[in-house]
């Protein structure tokens, strides 16, 4: 078992890891607060519990460049002196930059930090691993600071319009990805005072637009699933999904078609493949409590009445939607959220699902928690 802290935590990558590591039996999370930099007390007991300290506070962007550099050193120094006031060496594993290389106090500011962590490391004989990192985009990053990709999705879900500035390459590792990486290095028992993460894809900025505007288009106007093939494009949908308005979005209305004979509804239109099922559901009875990290799920009503509640993983606000044949619509859950499906009619629900990969019982990508 390890005992893993993550300052930061509230961050875009802290919250992933944070959510991602309390799913792993073998790992321990310490909890972590910004304010404990306030207080040497909490600060001291928190380093004294951890093996292992992924340092991912910092500021990314701030109009006064000299204080944002003078901010990221501080943070390093403190967490460097709570670690000798306590006289513990833990794991540090630290989150630079590739802009290292560029001429910002950003960069210089993650140069810098790491620096003193090896210097710390070596001068104690403790593990240190100095992540440099490529461009990170994923759900929930925060538009206008994270990265372009977070601004360009929260725009095109919020009736802007996306400007490319330059048209650059980026380097780009998803979230997911990156959290993954950083659970190998927790295990890895050893030193690398330069450890390159690769990027998973280079793209331009305009091909990652011009992708984002097929999803608005196909998806987010039409409710059409995009082509999900690659990695990377399954990745970027998730992201791009995460910024839509749920409130707002969901239930989505289906076209109904009439005429003597009854009714047709075009249930799923996709360019991707997956999974169709169907669930009898007694009434009275919920199903689900669950949730998935990477999974695509649509829920359509074929007879009956029902309720699904959503609830984002870290999060009380539970979101709730009534939901019947009488009115053909859709809900596709988003990922990171656990939701259920009740029978609130007096007869059995049946419900249609589809999700974008077969199931596999050795990788499901289901977690278990109560709404």
């Amino acid at each position: 078992m390890k005992k893993v802290g993550i300052t930061g935590q509230a961050g875009f990558i802290g919250t992933y890891l944070f959510n991602y590591l309390k799913i792993k039996e073998e790992i321990e999370v310490v909890p972590f607060k910004d304010t404990y930099f306030d207080n040497p007390d909490l600060l001291n007991d928190f380093v004294a519990k951890c093996d292992v300290i992924v340092h991912l506070a910092a500021v990314n962007r701030c109009d006064d460049q000299e204080k944002l550099y003078q901010t990221n050193i501080n943070l390093v120094h403190q967490l460097i002196n709570a670690l000798d006031r306590m006289q513990v060496t833990p794991h540090i594993i630290f989150s630079s930059s590739i802009q290292e290389e560029r001429d910002n106090l950003y960069g210089k500011s993650k140069h810098k930090g790491r620096e003193l962590f090896s210097l710390w490391a070596r001068q104690h004989q403790s593990l240190f691993t100095g992540l440099v990192i490529p461009n990170v985009f994923g759900p929930f990053g925060t538009p206008y600071y994270n990265s372009v990709v977070a601004t360009f999705c929260y725009q095109l879900t919020h009736g802007q319009v996306p400007i490319i500035d330059t048209d650059g390459v980026l380097q780009l590792i998803y979230v997911g990805e990156l959290v993954e990486c950083i659970y190998q290095v927790i295990f890895s028992n050893k030193s690398q005072e330069e450890l390159l993460i690769p990027p998973s894809v280079k793209k331009k900025v305009s091909q990652v637009l011009e992708l984002l505007n097929i999803y608005k288009e196909q998806y987010y106007i039409n409710g059409i699933i995009p082509d999900l093939l690659s990695s990377f494009k399954l990745n970027l949908f998730n992201t791009f999904r995460s910024y839509i308005d749920i409130k707002k979005y969901f239930p989505s209305l289906l076209q109904e078609n009439k005429d003597e004979r009854g009714s047709f509804v075009e249930a799923i239109k996709l360019y991707a493949g997956g999974q169709v099922s169907y669930s009898v559901t007694k009434p009275g009875i919920t199903r689900g409590n669950h949730y998935h990290t990477r999974k695509i799920e649509r829920f359509i009503i074929i007879q009956g009445s029902a309720r699904i509640q959503i609830r984002k993983i870290g999060t009380s606000e539970i979101l709730e939607f009534h939901v019947s044949h009488e009115v053909p619509t859709y809900i596709d859950m988003p990922i990171w959220y656990t939701h259920n499906i009740t029978n609130v009619g007096q007869g059995n629900l049946l419900t249609l699902f589809w999700i974008n990969e077969q199931f596999d019982p050795n990788d499901s990508d289901t977690y278990f928690e109560p709404v």
